[in-house]
């Protein structure tokens, strides 16, 4: 059974992999055998300790996903640096929060260009490799607001609703052709996206007590979802989107 979960010889492209939710799945992908290119745009160091201590070799792409620009460069860094691209974690993303009578037009842009296009452009740089090749696995980290609406949250809510409905498209095209497309859902993770609503003793409580595991989540509760999802375990997933959430839609 182990083998069936194992990426020993793979690579894997992690988006917004310097630290939070991303360097946790890096973590986790390197832990199960893959190599990783990380792309961020702050320093990476600590992510790269991590991997390379787990006797796996990384990469540290620097690249503002802001803009799709540096795409086709990060793709073909990472088959230049390790011959191969497996594995594809569009992680990056970045959240603005006002009442959606204020929203700023430069608020919805910079999410949905980093959150969204981003992410469908670099789905398709790497998914025309893997086409060629014949596999691959590509995960989206998508949300709770895939499912639901927020509040305060207009672009980041549309971003990840969009991310979900990429996520199937991409399924129904590639499914035949060996590319598995699926996406993660984490629920209220402690991340600097959360700092705020953390901090906020009143909005903490009433989070806290809708989550059926009472806490919130950390980065390596998504180890074994991203492994499942990069592995051949989830060879006939495709089009998924797996929540972790500790039950929050349960309830």
């Amino acid at each position: 059974m182990s083998a069936l979960f194992s990426l020993a010889g793979q690579t894997a492209l992690v988006t917004g992999a310097s630290r939070g939710l991303g360097q946790a799945i890096a973590a986790a992908l390197a832990e199960a055998g893959a190599d990783i290119a990380g792309v961020g745009v702050s320093d990476q160091s600590q992510t790269k300790e991590r991997v390379e201590a787990m006797g796996r070799r990384y990469l540290a792409l620097a690249a503002d996903l802001q803009t799709i620009a540096p795409i086709q460069g990060v793709v073909a860094r990472t088959l230049d640096a390790f011959g191969r691209l497996d594995i594809l974690v569009n992680n990056a993303g970045v959240i603005r929060r006002a009442d959606a009578a204020d929203f700023a037009e430069a608020d919805w842009d910079a999410v949905i260009d980093t959150n969204l296009k981003s992410a469908f452009f670099l789905a398709q740089a790497a998914g025309r490799h893997m086409l060629g090749e014949g596999r691959g696995k590509i995960i989206n980290i998508a949300s709770m607001l895939s499912f639901q609406g927020g509040v305060r949250t207009a672009s980041y809510t549309a971003s990840k609703s969009g991310l979900a409905g990429i996520t199937r498209l991409l399924a129904n095209e590639w499914a035949g052709r060996g590319v598995n497309v699926n996406a993660i859902a984490p629920g209220y993770m402690a991340t600097d996206n959360t700092a705020p609503l953390r901090a906020d003793d009143k909005r903490n409580a009433a989070i806290l007590e809708r989550i059926p595991a009472g806490r919130w989540g950390v980065g390596e509760d998504l180890a074994g979802a991203a492994v499942f999802l990069a592995s051949r375990a989830s060879d006939y997933v495709h089009g998924a989107i797996i929540p972790v959430d500790g039950g929050w839609l349960a309830r």
